[in-house]
């Protein structure tokens, strides 16, 4: 898979991450469990691809210059 999700993008989705899934653990009634899509950002930060950009053809990867 080609990489669409640039540095800055996937450190945003690390901590959106991180966040929703400290609201699983934190979290009361049946709302934590909203928590779990932590683990959606956190992947594509970790595969360093998103679906959803590649159907919109969206790229926050550097552009690498042509030689």
């Amino acid at each position: 898979m080609k990489q669409n999700v640039g540095s800055v993008d996937r450190v945003i989705r690390i901590v959106l991450g991180l966040a929703l899934l400290a609201f699983y653990f934190t979290g009361e009634g049946t709302m934590r469990w909203v928590g779990l899509i932590g683990i959606i950002p956190l992947a594509t930060a970790a595969l360093g691809t998103c679906p959803l950009y590649s159907i919109l053809g969206i790229s926050t990867c550097a552009v690498k210059p042509s030689a």
